[in-house]
């Protein structure tokens, strides 16, 4: 008897057992600490100023729908909600660093959508121990045109260094909100003037100026968006292809 009595003990204790715990980081990106100041100086000096590419290099456009979902190409600063028939271009360019520079590749992306303008530069390590990856980005919510912004080159307004089992460290331009003014970052100038810096000159190695509205112009053709309008075809009117 007490041996069935243990039996059917047992799913009440199973029961009881606790759920497990779950840990959320929190990323403090208004004013990181010293430590994470120093990495992030750390990484951003070991940008090479004057890099040796590869001869192979990738170019990409496209069109993103929003879906009613945050977008995710915004930094985690400026995430907004948009409606489903916002809809993102975007231009990606990628080449790979030569030699045995600390990092291997290094990405340029630019995106447009009807509220927000974003430029991205990614920094991937050769051979990631504590950084995989150095992020930088600047925004600007007033969408003209890419060769607008470009022409401004706007600056860095988030880094990003994406560690190996650690958490992110990250620093961005903080204004005030409901909860009180915006937070003293003046002694974080010299990582925005270093990430702006950079930001500039490999804007100048990719030619972005030139390439990125171009790439632009062709992901939207037949459409109006970002200030450049195109003509679509007649509905039912064949277009004439390249000839081989």
């Amino acid at each position: 008897m007490p041996l069935l009595l243990a039996a059917v003990g047992l799913p009440a204790a199973a029961q009881q057992t606790p759920p497990p715990q779950i840990k959320v980081h929190m990323i403090n990106v208004c004013t990181p600490s010293a430590a994470e100041q120093k990495e992030m100086d750390a990484a951003l000096s070991r940008v090479p100023s004057a890099p040796h590419f590869r001869p192979d290099f990738e170019v990409d456009r496209g069109r993103t729908s929003m879906d009613d979902a945050p977008n995710v190409l915004q930094s985690a600063a400026n995430v907004k909600t948009v409606h489903s028939s916002e809809i993102a271009n975007w231009v990606r360019i990628r080449r790979e660093i030569s030699g045995d520079d600390f990092f291997s590749t290094v990405q340029y992306s630019f995106s447009v959508d009807p509220k927000t303008m974003l430029e991205t530069l990614v920094f991937r390590v050769r051979d990631p121990k504590d950084l995989m990856e150095l992020s930088i980005e600047d925004s600007a919510s007033n969408v003209t045109s890419a060769k607008s912004m470009l022409a401004l080159e706007t600056p860095a307004t988030h880094i990003k260094l994406e560690r190996f089992g650690k958490s992110s460290v990250a620093l961005a331009r903080c204004g005030a909100t409901e909860a009180g003014p915006a937070p003293d970052q003046s002694a974080y100038e010299p990582l925005f003037q270093r990430a702006s810096s950079i930001l500039t000159n490999y804007r100048r190695l990719f030619q972005a100026k030139e390439t990125v509205p171009e790439e632009l112009r062709r992901a939207s053709l037949g459409f109006t968006h970002a200030g450049v309008a195109h003509s679509a075809p007649a509905p039912g009117k064949k277009t004439r292809q390249p000839s081989k």
